[in-house]
């Protein structure tokens, strides 16, 4: 729960001095950038699910 809240005061932050000097977001709109989100997130978790037998084909 830390990490989420650190990770959503950090956007945050950078969201508001983005805004305060007058610069574009720094983020993709909201419904791409949630989708590519998950992409790297179940991208992720299907490497740690498949990396054993990837390892022992490559050996």
């Amino acid at each position: 729960m830390k990490l989420m809240v650190l990770a959503l005061l950090t956007g945050f932050l950078t969201g508001f001095i983005f805004a305060l000097l007058k610069l574009p977001i720094p983020a993709p709109g909201a419904l791409p950038g949630i989708v590519g989100i998950i992409g790297i997130y179940a991208g992720f978790k299907v490497y740690e699910q498949l990396a054993p037998w990837i390892i022992t084909m490559f050996k």
